[in-house]
């Protein structure tokens, strides 16, 4: 066999494995032949800014969001959702998350690492009428890892305190970031006012507020003791979690001191736009601190 035949030969079987390689064509379903339901139309909202981003998922109302394929009693599991706030019934595909749900998921993490990590603008604090002073920490990685050191006052702190605050007010208000500045920027503006109105409502006495950076609850011990309040209540921002970062609660004490046990104080929690309204917030606070004067308790000896 000449080499001319050698190689046709060759070609031929290569032309045929690949021929046989090939995977066969189907025909195309008609819509009678075709089971498996249509992919679902996803359109883009009309307020989602430019072309191709998806809208803000932190402003998605997870109460109202039930991610579940073909349920079972859907209707009235979505109901009973609506009451809380917690991510239930967002569906899986396979085992997995649904995409989503994983970035609301993420989003939700990222700002309460923002909250945690970020100050509080000091035009901000300026504009709600409040003086700026600091706890013993020096940045935010010390008050993180040195709790001891934000719960007391820095000396600047409490000569700025002592110079521009009245002595012996009946109630002392302050406020101080916490664990999230987020909070006090998204409270602050409607709680604050409603508690002052509060107060002047019942006609209590009430000395000059201020602001505590890398503070904790702790500090209002040495506040109260510094300036001989009555009363002392500071408004805080709460550790972050993954619903909202932006939780403040309100701790106060009667006659507060340094070293006082924890059930002194009287703790009004979850402040905050899906949780107790700022605003009245402020009002129920104002309530607390006139029982709280009528009865000269806090804490667990205070009955409400």
């Amino acid at each position: 066999m000449d080499e001319a035949t050698l190689t046709r030969i060759i070609e031929q079987v290569v032309a045929e494995l690949a021929q046989d390689e090939r995977p066969p064509e189907k025909p195309a379903p008609t819509p009678a032949a075709r089971t498996e339901p249509a992919a679902p139309d996803i359109r883009m909202p009309e307020t989602a800014g430019e072309a191709g981003c998806l809208p803000d998922i932190t402003e998605i109302d997870i109460r109202e969001q039930y991610l579940v394929e073909q349920p079972e009693h859907g209707e009235a599991y979505a109901d009973l959702k609506r009451n809380a706030p917690c991510r239930l019934g967002i569906g899986k595909a396979g085992a997995r998350y649904k995409t989503l749900p994983q970035l609301e998921f993420r989003a939700a993490h990222s700002a309460a690492q923002d909250a945690v990590f970020s100050d509080v603008d000091e035009a901000f604090i300026a504009s709600q009428g409040l003086f700026l002073v600091q706890s013993q920490c020096d940045s935010k990685d010390t008050y993180l890892t040195r709790p001891d050191l934000g719960r007391r006052l820095s000396k600047a702190a409490a000569d700025t305190i002592r110079e521009r605050c009245r002595a012996h007010p009946t109630v002392q208000i302050y406020v101080s970031d916490g664990l999230s500045s987020a909070a006090v920027s998204a409270n602050i503006p409607d709680l604050l006012p409603a508690l002052l109105q509060g107060l002047q409502n019942y006609k209590i006495d009430v000395g000059t507020p201020f602001f505590v950076r890398y503070g904790r609850v702790g500090v209002m011990d040495e506040v109260s003791e510094l300036l001989g309040a009555e009363v002392t209540c500071v408004l805080i921002g709460e550790r972050p979690g993954l619903i909202t970062a932006e939780s403040m609660s309100a701790y106060i004490a009667y006659r507060a001191t340094v070293g006082m046990p924890e059930a002194r104080r009287t703790v009004l929690s979850n402040i905050h736009r899906s949780g107790t309204n700022p605003a009245e917030a402020g009002a129920h606070i104002a309530d607390i601190i006139k029982l709280m004067l009528e009865k000269k308790a806090s804490g667990t000896d205070l009955k409400l």
